[in-house]
């Protein structure tokens, strides 16, 4: 994706702000989402894995362009969870208008779960920063990102789901190992506060 980013920044001149591209990316989850409630998992699955990879792209353009900030930061962290909120969305509407409509409540457990791992993150963050740690945003954003399932494995998941057309299992394992990673990053940020 640097490759990518060099490109594109040299095709338009350094005109393209990171912050555009990350606004793209999030926007095009939502004809992903449509995607999925419909049904059409090849199509979705191939949008996601396109527009799932604009979220290096914009890392690596504002790190090119030398316009890394905690702003951008802010926006890039919170376009992921509202994707993930779009897709899981999707993904519930879709089962639940399949043979076993119960099983969409495993889509909103993902959701919550998923959310919950970027959750417990961020306020860890925010907890070490308050304690009078002096550390870069790049040191901050990385001290808390461990654990099993990461937003770019969650996305994995979600694309192998869509792909086998196994969108019940995806979200399910997605629901139960993302909570366990939620408990992974908080029992780490609970022994650095310590």
């Amino acid at each position: 994706m640097r490759r990518v980013a060099g490109l594109l920044n040299t095709a338009t001149n350094g005109k393209l702000h990171p912050d555009t591209v990350t606004i793209i990316g999030f926007a095009m989850h939502a004809p992903i989402a449509l995607l999925i409630a419909y049904q059409h998992n090849l199509w979705a699955a191939g949008l996601l894995i396109v527009f799932g990879l604009f979220d290096t792209l914009d890392g690596e353009l504002a790190r090119l362009q030398a316009r890394s900030s905690e702003r951008g930061m802010l926006l890039d962290a919170s376009t992921d969870r509202l994707k993930e909120v779009l897709l899981y969305s999707g993904v519930g509407y879709a089962l639940s208008l399949s043979a076993h409509p119960a099983s969409a409540a495993w889509a909103a457990a993902a959701c919550g779960a998923s959310i919950s791992v970027s959750y417990v993150k961020a306020k860890g963050e925010a907890a070490v920063a308050a304690s009078g740690r002096k550390l870069s945003h790049h040191e901050l954003n990385h001290l808390f990102s461990g654990g099993f399932l990461s937003f770019e494995i969650r996305m994995a998941i979600l694309v192998l789901g869509l792909l086998l057309n196994q969108l019940v299992i995806a979200v399910a394992f997605i629901a139960v190992f993302a909570s366990f990673t939620a408990l992974q990053r908080l029992t780490r940020i609970s022994r650095q506060l310590a």
